[in-house]
C-alpha cells in the first residue's frame, strides 16, 4: 500500500462566505479514524565490550540500559504520563522493555510486544561489533552511510526487508487502535525506516534519532503523516 504526505482534509461543506468574513489559517486536524503513533527510541544502552559480546535475541544484540538510559526512561515517563495513551508497544529486545517500564507503571498499562519493530539485523556485526567498527572508522562503516544500505555488512538485513516488516507492524497497530494514540518504544534503525516510509525520503534520512527522543506519525490510511521528529525537550 502506498504512503504519501498530506494535510488534513478540507471540510466537505465549503459554501460561500459572507462579505467581510475573515479566514484563519487552517490548522491540522486528525482525520476521522486515524491513529497517532508516538515512536520513542530506547534509552542509552550499556557500553559494548569486545571481550564480552552482548547476548543475542533472535540474532540481535540485546544489551541492557545504562544508568543514563534508566534516567532517560524516567524522563520519558514524566513527559508522556499526562498524555492520553491507549496502548504501549515494545520490541523483543530488553532495552525497549526497560525504557517503557516507568511509563507503563505510571499508566497501569501492560506493554504489548511487536517483534517487527525490532532493530535492523546487522549480520556479522551484531553483539556490539557495529559500534566498534563505526567508532574505529572502519571503511565499510563509512560506505554503509554513503550508500545508505545495511546489507553491505555480511549477513545484514536489506532496506527492503526492514521497510516491509515495519510497514506491516505499523499497519497492524493502526488497525487495532483506530482513532487512538499509542506509543511504540523501538530502535534508531526501525524508527528511521518508519519515517522514511511516511515521507518518501532517502532510506537513512531519519536515522539520527537520539536515545529517548520522541517522533510522531499519524496513520490515516492510506497516508502516513509525519508530525514530529526527534523531540528531546524532556531530556534537556
Amino acid at each position: 500500500m502506498g504512503r504519501e504526505q498530506g494535510a488534513a482534509a478540507v471540510p466537505a461543506e465549503t459554501g460561500r462566505a459572507a462579505a467581510g468574513t475573515a479566514y484563519r489559517q487552517i490548522r491540522f486536524a486528525m482525520p476521522a479514524g486515524a491513529t497517532e503513533v508516538l515512536l520513542v527510541r530506547h534509552g542509552e544502552s550499556e557500553a559494548a565490550d569486545p571481550d564480552r559480546p552482548f547476548p543475542l535475541v533472535d540474532g540481535r544484540g540485546d544489551p541492557m540500559l545504562s544508568p543514563l538510559g534508566h534516567e532517560q526512561a524516567e524522563r520519558v515517563a514524566a513527559r508522556l504520563a499526562p498524555t492520553r495513551l491507549n496502548a504501549i508497544y515494545v520490541t523483543s529486545l530488553r532495552r525497549t522493555v526497560e525504557t517503557a517500564a516507568p511509563l507503563a507503571a505510571r499508566l497501569g498499562l501492560v506493554p504489548e510486544v511487536e517483534p517487527d519493530l525490532a532493530e535492523v539485523h546487522l549480520g556479522e556485526w551484531e553483539g556490539g561489533t557495529y559500534r566498534q567498527r563505526v567508532l574505529e572508522g572502519d571503511p565499510l562503516a563509512a560506505m554503509i552511510f554513503e550508500q545508505e544500505r545495511w546489507d553491505l555488512i555480511p549477513g545484514a538485513e536489506s532496506n527492503a526487508s526492514v521497510a516491509a516488516r515495519v510497514s506491516s507492524a505499523i499497519g497492524r497497530i493502526a488497525e487495532r487502535h483506530e482513532g487512538a494514540r499509542v506509543v511504540c518504544f523501538a530502535h534508531g534503525g526501525t524508527i528511521g525506516a518508519v519515517l522514511a516510509i511516511a515521507t518518501g525520503s532517502r532510506p537513512f534520512a531519519f536515522i539520527g534519532s537520539d536515545n529517548a527522543a520522541i517522533s510522531t506519525i499519524v496513520v490515516a490510511r492510506p497516508r502516513w503523516l509525519l508530525r514530529g521528529f526527534n523531540d528531546r525537550s524532556h531530556l534537556e
